[in-house]
């Protein structure tokens, strides 16, 4: 429901919004208003996207859960979290609303989330400390409080109303003087949609909306590349901020007005960017630490962003390639892994594909460092960053580009040089990168082949001397390609090739020179973030001083 214009005020409520349009920029301002009449919200936009319904009928049970970890509701200490970075984040930014509106009517679900308001209210809304008060928190928070307000705000008691409006209002306040200070990418964005939103839906916000206009001009402007990728590098991120300006477009249709033309501008090349990185499941690929998300979860975003439109096929600044032809998918990182300033847990996976037919993974990441469920061992977490754990050529055992016991990246990968050619016939990408030559004094130049009829992908990994580290004696690689759920690799008699048997009965053959084949256990993180057992194939030997060459090709054979 809709509440739009302030005509049918009574006189009090006028003054009100008139004293708190006079003392916007005063002293007054940081000052609580009291009175018989507390703060409203102007209108109640809609929330464009589907929430899990699964989870919002737990929450209906009692159980708060996300990504494998649940707490009982009615003992839930908001002042003493015992609880994930991931859990805490779902917790604090209240998308969890968004959940049970999915899952719940709201008469049952205004139930259950005005008592856990109650709750976050008594431990975190007047202490001005914690994740529970970050920016991005408070951002997120404010689009879903003002989204599904009538599951918050349903209760007749005014004195808890009250206390809700304004600390509202007082959360809008801080991310005024603290939006900026989210790290770049969907945390900035977040806050300043918080702050545009605070604008548009508190009496007397004009000043405040145009301030934070302003902000989220900066915010997309620093955390998108010109081709609509997100600055992180990772597909679920980008996800994450389509979702957040489909959200406040929501707000600003609630006052009929237009969300800005640069917000606009931004989703309209997001989109292309994050269908680019998806597979013909429609899910995400696994890039720089996140998962594939669910389908379902994909599609809702892309249905509430509006933007209809086709894949980004090749992009610089996103680093991303595409081939696509039949129904076969290939998607390869041909970019350096982001600054280590604009993300954490980066991952270190240069030159590295994953390969689909129609809604097969044939080839994967294992992806999944960030978007893991909480029971995943930390050392396991950490490993999934490593070169080793994405489907491309490792030199010693070591990472293309190193990761630090901080969990930054360090040196490594500084140069991607790229070529792609097209054709109905067969389409190709060549590309390189610097990330071994330092220590290994070797570059590694990968060049990928599709047929028109997308029934066959070919490759060559080779080892290039370069640089003037020369190693005396023979250095170790290993060309990995982790293979998709429900893949199953059985080996031909020479050795030298497998028979892959994919979900569905169709089968495909792999075969390898220059390297011995092995086939080995690995672990894939799917959408809910949930470790797969999975196999991968290993085409490992070793490479002299003059470099290697490892040549293999993928053929569908029924």
């Amino acid at each position: 429901m809709r509440v739009g214009g302030t005509s049918g005020l009574s006189l009090a409520e006028r003054l009100t919004e008139r004293l708190h349009r006079l003392t916007w920029r005063t002293p007054l301002h940081g000052m609580r208003l009291k009175g018989r009449y507390p703060l409203k919200l102007i209108a109640v936009p809609d929330d464009p996207v589907l929430g899990d319904a699964a989870r919002g009928q737990a929450l209906l049970a009692g159980q708060l859960g996300f990504r494998g970890e649940t707490r009982a509701t009615d003992t839930l200490d908001f002042a003493r979290p015992d609880w994930s970075p991931a859990f805490d984040a779902y917790v604090h930014s209240f998308a969890w609303l968004r959940d049970l509106s999915s899952g719940a009517t709201r008469a049952d679900g205004a139930t259950v989330a005005e008592g856990l308001m109650q709750r976050w209210l008594a431990a975190h809304g007047t202490k001005i400390e914690g994740a529970a008060w970050s920016p991005e928190n408070w951002g997120r928070r404010i689009l879903f409080w003002t989204a599904h307000a009538p599951l918050i705000l349903s209760s007749t008691d005014l004195i808890y109303r009250s206390q809700v409006l304004n600390t509202l209002a007082r959360g809008a306040r801080h991310l005024d003087r603290s939006a900026d200070k989210a790290a770049a990418g969907a945390p900035r964005v977040a806050a300043w949609c918080g702050v545009v939103a605070a604008g548009l839906l508190i009496p007397g916000g004009e000043p405040r909306q145009a301030f934070g206009e302003a902000g989220l001009t900066r915010a997309l402007h620093t955390g998108l590349s010109e081709d609509g990728g997100v600055v992180s590098r990772s597909p679920a991120m980008l996800l994450d901020m389509i979702a957040l300006l489909s959200t406040l477009r929501e707000t600003y249709a609630a006052r009929r007005l237009e969300l800005p033309g640069v917000a606009e501008s931004a989703l309209a090349r997001m989109v292309p960017a994050l269908l680019g990185a998806s597979h013909g499941d429609r899910a995400l690929s696994s890039w720089q630490g996140g998962g594939p998300s669910t389908e379902a979860e994909v599609a809702a975003v892309i249905a509430a962003s509006g933007i209809r439109t086709r894949p980004l096929r090749q992009s610089r600044e996103w680093g991303y390639q595409r081939l696509a032809a039949g129904s076969a998918v290939l998607i390869v990182d041909a970019a350096p892994p982001p600054v280590a300033r604009v993300v954490d847990g980066g991952c270190a996976s240069t030159l590295a594909f994953e390969f689909s037919d129609g809604p097969v993974r044939i080839v994967v990441n294992c992806g999944g460092a960030r978007a893991a469920v909480v029971q995943l061992p930390a050392s396991l977490a950490e490993g999934l960053r490593t070169t080793a754990a994405h489907s491309t050529l490792t030199v010693g055992d070591s990472n293309s580009t190193a990761i630090h016991a901080d969990g930054t990246l360090g040196r490594g990968v500084a140069e991607v040089e790229l070529s792609r050619q097209e054709s109905d016939a067969a389409s190709r990408i060549e590309a390189s990168h610097d990330g071994y030559v330092r220590r290994w004094g070797f570059k590694h130049r990968r060049q990928l082949l599709l047929t028109g009829d997308g029934r066959e992908l070919r490759g060559e990994d080779a080892l290039l001397p370069a640089g003037r580290k020369r190693n005396p004696g023979a250095t170790a690689f290993a060309v990995r390609f982790h293979l998709g759920r429900g893949v199953q690799a059985s080996a031909t008699a020479d050795g030298q090739a497998a028979i892959l048997r994919l979900p569905g009965g169709a089968l495909w053959q792999f075969r390898a020179r220059g390297g011995a084949l092995a086939i080995e256990e690995s672990v894939w993180i799917d959408g809910e973030g949930r470790p797969v057992a999975i196999q991968q194939l290993v085409v490992g030997g070793e490479a002299p001083t003059g470099g290697a060459h490892i040549s293999w090709v993928l053929k569908r054979a029924l």
